[in-house]
Parts: C-alpha cells; sequence; structure tokens
C-alpha cells in the first residue's frame, strides 16, 4: 500500500473508520455467514476487546434505511450483488450498547439503560411529523423519548412505530447485553437487574411481529437466568461453534497482510506468540485490540517489547480468586497450564453470575469465555482441552500467581531479607529454594534462555520489593551493559547487584551461576552506584533449574 492508514484504537464506529482514512480489516463476510445461517434471536459470545461493537455497527450500517452503500465499496460483500439488492439499506435498525450500563444501585443502572434507549429513540425524531402515525402513536414516541413511558416494553413499542412507518419490520441489535447483569451482581442488585433485561428482552425479542431478527453480543451466555427462557426462537453462537468463527478476532492470514501493509513483517513471530493462540471453532484468531496496538506502537515508538495490551489488571480479580479459593489441585492445573500444556476440563457455557464463585468448575468455564484459557478441542467425554492461548495471558497468570505467592512465603521472606543483609550466599539459595518449594511453576513458556530467565528474574524482583527500605532496578544500564536487578539498601546505605541465569540442566547450575558471577565482573556493573552514597557493594550469580537455584557471591 502507497499510504499508511492510521490504526483505529479504541474506534467502534464503522462509519468512522470508513471515512477517516484508518485501516479496517474486511468483516463484511459475517453478514452473508449471519443471513445464510440466522435465527430470529442471533447471540454471540465473545471475549471482550475481540471486536464485538464494530461489527455491531457495521451491520447497523449495512441494513439500515438510508446508509451510505459507499461505506461497503470495495468489501467483500460488496461481490454479492443479489444480497446487496435484497437487504442493504432496507430495514429500520435500532442500536443500542449497554456496554456503559454501571452504577451503584439498581436506580441508578436503570436510569441508564433509560437514557440509552431515550437518545436511540431520538434519532428517529422524524416519526413526529409522519403520516403513518396518528396522534395516539406519536403521543406514545413522544413519552418514550422524553421516557415517561414503560422501561421494560420500550424497544418493542419502538420497533412497532418504526414497523408502522416505514412498512417493513425491524432489526434490532444489543451490544454487550450481559454488562448490566455484571455490575448488578457486583453491586448488590442483581435480582432485580435479571428481572429487568429479561423483561426488556421478553417484550423486544419474543412475539414481536414488528421484528425482523435479532442480534446481541456479550461475553456470557445466561439462559440459566432465564434471560432466554422465553426465546425458543434464538441461535447461539460460542466460542466453540464453527459457524460464523472467523469474523470476531483476527486471522492469521488477516495479521499476516497487516504487517506486510506496514512493512512489519518481521514481526510476525513475536506477534503470533504473543497474541495468537485463541480458537474459535475451528479457527485460530489474534486478539484485534492487541494486535493494532502492538502495530502502532512499533510504528510510532522505538520500543520493540511486546506489551500487555489485553489484560487491565485491575480487572483480573477472576484469576486471584480462583487461586485462593481452588487450593493445591487447582495450583497444579495452573502449573500445567502455565508451562504451555493443556488441562481437560468440561465447560458450561450457561453459567449465571451467581455460579461464577460456587465452585473452581465453574470457574473454569468463565476463564474460557472471558479469553484468560482458550480450547485445544474436545475430548470423547465431552471435556474441552484448555491452554493459555498466548505469552500475554500467561504473563497475567504469572503476575497473579506471583501476588498469591509472595503472601503465601511472607515469612520466609524475612529470612532471605536477613540473609541478604549478612551477605551469607549459601542461607540465601536455601531461602530462595524453600520458597520455590511451595510455588507453582514460573515458566512463562519461552523457547529461548532470555525468555526463561524472564520468569525467575521476575520473581525475584517480586520477592525484593516486599522489603521497606530497598530501592529496587529492574535491566539498569549499568557499566558496559544492562545489569538484572539493582538493589539500594537506603538504611544500611549499601548496595546488591544480582545476574540471573537459567539451565534446564541441574548439573550446570553451578556453572551458570559462576558465569552470572563473572558477567557482573566483566561487564562493571557496580558503576552504577557511582554518585549514590554506597559505602559497600555485593554481587550475585543466581542460577535456576525448575524449583532449584544455585546462589554465588562474587
Amino acid at each position: 500500500m502507497t499510504s499508511k492508514k492510521r490504526m483505529p484504537i479504541g474506534i467502534d464506529d464503522f462509519v468512522k473508520i470508513r471515512t477517516n482514512d484508518f485501516y479496517y480489516i474486511d468483516k463484511t463476510g459475517m453478514i452473508k455467514e449471519l443471513l445464510n445461517n440466522w435465527g430470529e434471536v442471533n447471540l454471540f459470545t465473545r471475549p471482550r476487546r475481540f471486536g464485538k461493537s464494530i461489527n455491531m455497527s457495521m451491520l447497523r450500517n449495512f441494513f439500515e434505511i438510508g446508509t451510505d452503500r459507499s461505506l461497503f465499496d470495495g468489501l467483500a460483500i460488496s461481490k454479492e450483488t443479489e444480497l446487496c439488492e435484497q437487504y442493504m439499506g432496507q430495514f429500520p435498525v435500532i442500536f443500542i450498547s449497554l456496554k456503559q450500563v454501571n452504577g451503584s444501585s439498581y436506580e441508578k443502572a436503570e436510569a441508564n439503560i433509560w437514557r440509552i434507549i431515550k437518545s436511540e429513540a431520538r434519532r428517529f425524531s422524524f416519526l413526529l411529523e409522519s403520516d403513518r402515525l396518528d396522534e395516539d402513536d406519536k403521543k406514545d414516541f413522544q413519552d418514550l423519548r422524553n421516557g415517561a413511558s414503560l422501561l421494560d416494553s420500550s424497544l418493542n413499542d419502538l420497533s412497532y412505530l418504526l414497523f408502522k412507518h416505514y412498512g417493513k419490520k425491524v432489526i434490532i441489535l444489543i451490544d454487550e447485553y450481559d454488562a448490566p447483569l455484571q455490575r448488578a451482581w457486583q453491586n448488590g442488585y442483581y435480582d432485580d437487574m435479571v428481572l429487568l433485561i429479561r423483561q426488556i428482552f421478553g417484550y423486544a425479542l419474543k412475539s414481536n411481529e414488528s421484528l425482523q431478527f435479532g442480534v446481541l453480543t456479550g461475553c456470557m451466555r445466561v439462559s440459566k437466568e432465564s434471560l432466554f427462557s422465553d426465546l425458543n426462537n434464538s441461535t447461539m453462537y460460542t466460542l466453540v461453534d464453527e459457524i460464523c468463527d472467523e469474523w470476531f478476532g483476527f486471522t492469521d492470514e488477516e495479521v499476516q497482510r497487516l504487517l506486510k501493509d506496514y512493512d512489519l513483517s518481521q514481526y510476525y513471530d513475536i506477534t503470533k506468540d504473543w497474541y495468537d493462540g485463541y480458537r474459535i471453532g475451528t479457527t485460530d484468531i489474534y486478539c484485534p485490540w492487541d494486535v493494532i496496538n502492538w502495530c502502532r506502537q512499533l510504528l510510532a515508538t522505538s520500543d520493540r517489547e511486546p506489551k500487555n495490551y489485553w489484560a487491565n489488571m485491575s480487572e483480573n480479580d477472576t484469576v486471584y480468586r480462583f487461586i485462593e479459593m481452588g487450593g493445591a489441585n487447582a495450583r497444579y492445573d495452573l502449573e500445567v497450564l502455565s508451562e504451555g500444556k493443556t488441562v481437560d476440563k468440561p465447560l458450561s457455557f450457561e453459567l449465571t453470575y451467581k455460579d461464577i464463585y460456587s465452585g473452581t468448575e465453574n470457574l473454569w468455564s468463565v476463564l474460557f469465555t472471558t479469553g484468560y484459557l482458550t480450547q485445544r478441542g474436545m475430548n470423547r467425554d465431552g471435556t474441552y482441552r484448555l491452554a493459555i492461548p498466548n505469552r500475554e495471558i500467561r504473563r497475567v497468570f504469572r503476575e497473579q500467581v506471583q501476588k498469591w505467592f509472595l503472601r503465601e512465603i511472607e515469612g520466609g521472606l524475612q529470612e532471605l531479607y536477613k540473609a541478604f543483609d549478612d551477605g551469607k550466599a549459601e542461607k540465601i539459595e536455601s531461602c530462595i529454594n524453600s520458597c520455590l518449594k511451595e510455588s507453582i511453576s514460573f515458566m512463562d513458556g519461552g523457547n529461548t534462555e532470555e525468555q526463561k530467565e524472564s520468569s525467575y528474574h521476575m520473581l525475584l524482583i517480586g520477592m525484593a520489593q516486599g522489603r521497606p527500605g530497598w530501592l529496587v532496578k529492574s535491566n539498569r544500564e549499568a557499566g558496559k551493559g544492562r545489569a538484572d536487578i539493582i538493589i539500594i539498601n537506603r538504611l544500611r546505605n549499601s548496595g546488591i547487584i544480582i545476574e540471573v541465569k537459567h539451565t534446564d540442566d541441574e548439573s550446570k547450575l553451578q556453572s551458570r551461576a559462576e558465569e552470572a558471577c563473572q558477567q557482573i565482573k566483566n561487564m562493571n556493573y557496580n558503576e552504577y552506584f557511582f554518585g549514590f552514597q554506597v559505602n559497600k557493594t555485593e554481587e550475585y550469580g543466581i542460577s535456576f533449574c525448575g524449583k532449584t537455584c544455585r546462589v554465588m557471591k562474587k
């Protein structure tokens, strides 16, 4: 491509992307597959940040009366001429997103939903001038716009008025339908919210004579909550279904083309290692949010180190809660997963939020549906082979597990700190080995020594940061290179340098630790302390193999 389009970071409006020179990976093939397989109600469950909202915006702009047909020029769907003639721009469309519904109380959340529906109704203010609506219809619409009618029947009422005006049935699109339920569960008004959402959906999507079809997206399928108990007209598309499996997220072919378009093909392997690994149906999928952010980083900065874009750590308490309640068996399973292996578990696709923490069996399903785990196929007994999808999510697990681990060994850390104060390498080694025996594996699943060393490096950083008075630096320029770990003990005016090595051969622990010490000397890492009020420095080489370490003091 001769000119480089901008990366659509955080933009989920199809029109904005298509009219403002943003890069767009063509997902319009979804329209054809949806029309070939649709039911009256179509529910897609996908993890967050997998392109649900942009696809819903795309559907709206394809079907809605008055659409700009040029938005689809050059895209896959434009080649389906008969389908476009029959469906493009032929239907009234109601489109609401419940993504932002929040509130510390039911009343505030209900007001948020009303605000969203009223805002959508005001898009159709021309109904007040319609010669196909009588005065009662117009009064009903005015009440709807002002929030003076019944919330539970609001979408049904709006669809009826649009049908009467256009003489065409209505398509209803509801994005992130389960977001209000999650927040209601967190804030203690869950039962009330379930009742409200069930009523709204029941009126809008069941026995609605004005409905052509509906499409909903969310993270979880929540049938047991009776949201869909009356909707025997629904078609579900989960993470294990093959139909429409390629339309949310990026395929490998799409990522290769994206990288080529921006002259970034040399980063394909690292992109795949970090952000690929999901399997939806039978298709391998990348998280689109990650890929777009990663490409922007490569284009706009000199930083070539992949980042964790998908997981906001403040939202990852599910992993921590899982470790807390899972006991030894769950921690063993996490060790297996963190080593890049699979575990066989049954999955439930119809959980309620009340069920999430009622047992570890349910948490496997939650971790799967929310994108922390993916599947590598089904076993004959109906269980699924679950795996951590990529290095990005493996790091989430590792950091959450490390928090648990450090808390569990808090007493042992005091001994470790004293051993450093006394400068006793053998005692330091004994303390670290004792801690490692209580841990799960901290392997990061990498293929190189550098990647494997990184896991132990981060473990030591976590241990060191728990000591008051220690200023801990990681990968800092020092002497003629970068030292792995530098510690300034501000209470003792002393300094510590640690170089970390890894080996797969336990017999080489000694030589690798000696190698680490020699590297500290050769690279003059202790020059880092020039300019600091440091009276004494100590240098340690620490090598790791599995759950065993060797500590050498220079």
